[in-house]
Order: C-alpha cells, then structure tokens, then sequence
C-alpha cells in the first residue's frame, strides 16, 4: 500500500503485513471526495478491518466490474489480487488494512492507475509516483489528486461504455502483471510468505507515519522478543 517506504512490512504469522491506514482528509480529491489513489496489486490479497470511522471502498474487476462497498467500525472486507480499488472516507476512516506476502508492495507489487497516456509514458508515471518523498504531504495529496482524475474517466466508462471500461481495465491489470512476470526475481513469493517459524514469542511495533497510496500509513515492524 505504500509505495514509498525505503522499509518493508515486517511479516506476521504466515507472512502477513499489517498496516494501520488513515485515508487522506486533509482535503477532498477531484471528485469532492476523501479518498486515496486507485490502484491494483499484481501479487498480493489485501483486507481492511474497519477500526473507526465510516466510508468505502471501490472495487473494480474483470468478473464484476465496479462496486462500492460501505465501511463501518467492525467490517471486514477482502479482495484478490488483479483488483483495482480505492478508499473513501466519509467520516475518519481508519482501518487495519492486512495483506499477504508481506513487503511485496513496497518492492513493486503495487501499481498506481494514472490512466493510459501516463502509462505510456514511463518517466511520467515516475515522476507522480515519487510526488511523496519529494513533497511529503503535498506531494501525496497532488499524487492521488492525478490518479483520481484518471480515476473519474474510466468510472465514466463504467457508466457510458461497459466494453470500453472492461477493455480499459483488463490493460491496466495486464500491463502490471506483464511488468512483474519481467521483473520477477524480485518477487520471492515462498520467501515473503514464510511463517515467523522458531521465532519464539514476539512483539512488533509500528513505524512512523507515512505517506501511501490510500492514505496515512503506520506500518507494524521492528520485531522484538517478549
């Protein structure tokens, strides 16, 4: 969730990551809403478990298409990989947002949807995608402003021109995918998922904030012994 983190999620029992989540409030995106970037993991399943707040979240698949899922404290909600999806926030949203294979995203396994032209075009999608470790806030807030912009088209494709919004999302989807089956050595899925096995009993404390793709994050890392 976090594309730009210089550490990775510590893994939990069976190579879980687990993140704490504040989606961005500080002011609305394009649309009016608070929400984070759309984006799509190639590798990894992902679930929120709500923890405050209310909101949503957007789902966008090639079986099902487009779907809001309403958020409240104590729900609970998971996806496959090859989702598109994005958080909204209508009243504080935060949640426990668990994924597998822990670390991969912060190593490549997260893609930002910034639309087609910017996918053509390698530097641009560079560029956006570092606006918060250049920019810190700022930078993140400009980051999902650009990738909620993109967003806005394809949720008018879904309303206008359902072959056109299928044909745009399966390039999306694949175009990530094609881009890690290339890269794959650095994706060791049997390595990441690796349960916490002779470790005795531990604790893990959370890092700092930092700025991700759905909002404020709190990573839970730095492993000790108890």
């Amino acid at each position: 969730m976090n594309q730009n983190s210089q550490r990775a999620t510590g893994p939990f029992i069976a190579g879980i990551g687990l993140t704490h989540l504040s989606v961005y409030e500080q002011r609305p995106a394009p649309d009016g809403l608070h929400s984070g970037c759309a984006h799509v993991h190639a590798l990894t399943d992902e679930a929120y478990y709500v923890v405050a707040g209310e909101g949503a979240i957007e789902l966008h698949d090639a079986e099902r298409g487009f779907r809001s899922v309403s958020l409240a404290r104590g729900d609970f909600v998971q996806f496959p990989p090859g989702t598109l999806h994005r958080s909204v926030g209508t009243r504080g949203l935060e949640v426990l947002a668990l994924m597998g294979h822990a670390g991969l995203a912060e190593r490549g396994d997260a893609r930002l949807y910034f639309g087609a032209i910017v996918d053509a075009d390698p530097s641009e999608y560079e560029r956006l995608k570092a606006l918060p470790r250049q920019r810190g806030l700022e930078g993140a807030l400009e980051r999902r402003d650009a990738s909620v912009r993109a967003y806005l088209q394809l949720l008018q494709l879904w309303r206008d021109d359902r072959s056109a919004y299928f044909a745009e999302l399966s390039r999306f989807v694949e175009l990530h995918r094609a881009d890690i089956a290339a890269r794959r050595e650095r994706f060791p899925l049997g390595e990441a998922a690796e349960p916490l096995a002779g470790s005795g009993t531990v604790r893990h404390e959370q890092l700092g904030t930092s700025f991700g793709m759905c909002g404020m994050l709190r990573q839970f890392h730095a492993v000790h012994p108890v």
